[in-house]
């Protein structure tokens, strides 16, 4: 793909960015546009989802997202925005337009789904609205089942608290010219203003509302980075905690600050996903349905790999012993489950179809095993659910799944793991791979340490590296390398990234092997 065009032109340079093939029903906007709107395009545009023929197209409008509204300026009123695909980034000739309404119920926010393209195929997209057209985005399509296409170069991070540090991470990860970004959850934080730190969020005290939810998407999306990295590619995203409240449960939370009503807490997480559905380039059928939203799902990418993108939150048994790092038992019962019982079903049926070569798991939580030497884990990843990651490894070893490899978030430090098929015998099989990313920002910068945590009792831990930073994977038919990358800060702008550590795992060949 040819580098980012990050045009961004204003009423008057219509013309120059080739708008005399924009859709005539631009003529007809509800709002019309004039030179004296602001302009409304200061969030970015977004492309995700990718299928062998469509792509989703996002963006909304917010000419001041930061105010208190939650509705970044825009009046009561609904507007039409048009937009374009094109192959070349100068629009000469288009593959798909329209319009649609952005409507003020969904805070104008768009998820178009560009139909009619082509397979394993680069597009350029923007839209228009109110006299204003918007940055380019870039994006592709995934191959045509029964076809690997090309190598795909996909990066995958997580965690990008906006106090504790500048998105350099998301920076480095455009410039990579990727073909597909997984983003693996927390991506906003819900804590109020904290003094001290290299930016603060708007607002106070922790987020509650609607209103909120919106105006903090908004101050994340502002962000020069982080527009940069969804103009990059296609992403797939899934949430984990702080998109809602810390280390919550299904229905049940962590903790009672700030406190709330059973209802109030209902509204609160209504509230959240609205917003997470708005913000994201997701699928009009992942819209949140009142308090809940349909977010594990499956992506294939040709015959190469399958995404299966797992919702390790919502659905999940309370964590064991009130949560922490403990020693714990009950972590070990039979009926506790960590994506819940539907969802193990339907992803244990996922790998038994062998859609691709390789079986990729998005998903939240640390999921091998990770012990200190008292025997305590963290109850809020999958150590506390043992039982549940026992019947899904159990479960891919039964069916043959040949390439199953783990990606996860979370823990803001990036770790590689050789997955075992008895993790009290250390000389047992290996069954697969997890690869843990560092975060975008949160933690700040950290030390650069590399020496692994509590090897000794587990010695399948291949690697570890407290900085801040994403994991970028070359997937071919005969192996998937992951390059472990790395800011040295994310307290100043601009740090240059480094690979830390490689690795290769090579076709029906389960498990790590050093580069």
């Amino acid at each position: 793909m040819s580098p980012i065009s990050r045009r961004t032109l204003v009423l008057g340079g219509l013309a120059a960015a080739g708008a005399g093939a924009l859709p005539a029903a631009a003529q007809s906007s509800v709002i019309t546009a004039t030179a004296a709107v602001p302009y409304p395009f200061q969030l970015g545009v977004a492309s995700g989802e990718p299928d062998a023929g469509s792509v989703v197209l996002w963006t909304r409008l917010a000419p001041s997202p930061l105010n208190s509204d939650g509705h970044g300026g825009m009046a009561n009123a609904d507007v039409a925005v048009d937009w374009q695909v094109s192959t070349t980034d100068t629009f000469s000739t288009l593959v798909a337009s329209g319009t649609v309404t952005a409507t003020y119920g969904a805070a104008h926010s768009v998820h178009v789904v560009a139909a009619g393209l082509s397979p394993d195929a680069d597009y350029f997209y923007r839209f228009r609205a109110q006299g204003h057209i918007s940055p380019v985005g870039r994006t592709r399509t995934a191959p045509a089942v029964g076809t690997n296409g090309r190598d795909l170069v996909m990066a995958f991070t997580s965690c990008a608290h906006y106090e504790e540090g500048y998105y350099t991470v998301y920076r480095r990860m455009a410039e990579e010219n990727p073909g597909l970004i997984l983003f693996l959850g927390d991506y906003i934080y819900e804590y109020g203003a904290t003094s001290g730190r290299p930016r603060l969020h708007a607002g106070a005290s922790e987020i509650v509302s609607l209103a909120d939810y919106r105006r903090r998407y908004a101050q994340y999306k502002s962000d020069p980075d982080l527009q940069a990295a969804h103009a990059a590619a296609p992403w797939l995203v899934v949430p984990d905690d702080h998109e809602v409240e810390n280390n919550y449960a299904n229905m049940v939370r962590a903790d009672s600050t700030p406190s709330l009503t059973t209802a109030q807490w209902t509204a609160r997480r209504t509230a959240a996903y609205q917003a997470y559905y708005e913000n994201m380039p997701l699928r009009p059928a992942q819209a949140n349905s009142g308090n809940s939203i349909p977010l594990y799902r499956r992506l294939r990418w040709g015959s190469l790999a399958t995404f299966h993108m797992l919702d390790t939150r919502q659905y999940r048994n309370d964590q064991a012993c009130g949560d922490g790092w403990k020693v714990c038992s009950d972590a070990d019962l039979a009926t506790r489950s960590l994506p819940g019982n539907a969802q193990e079903t339907w992803l244990l049926d996922g790998l038994n179809q062998h859609y691709g070569t390789w079986d990729i798991l998005g998903q939240q939580v640390f999921f091998a095993r990770r012990f200190d030497s008292a025997g305590a884990a963290s109850m809020d990843s999958w150590d506390g659910y043992r039982a549940s990651r026992a019947r899904i490894q159990q479960g891919w070893v039964n069916r043959g799944t040949r390439n199953p490899v783990v990606l996860t978030g979370d823990v803001h430090r990036a770790w590689a793991s050789d997955l075992k098929a008895d993790y009290s015998n250390p000389n047992s099989a290996v069954i697969g791979s997890e690869l843990v990313t560092s975060s975008v920002s949160s933690s700040g910068d950290g030390d650069g340490s590399t020496t692994i945590p509590n090897l000794s009792t587990n010695p399948w831990l291949r690697f570890y590296q407290n900085r801040r930073g994403y994991v970028r994977t070359t997937i071919s038919p005969t192996q998937l390398r992951a390059d472990f990358r790395a800011v040295g800060k994310v307290t100043e702008h601009g740090a240059a990234v480094t690979t830390a550590k490689s690795f290769v795992i090579q076709e029906g060949r389960p498990g790590l092997q050093a580069v």
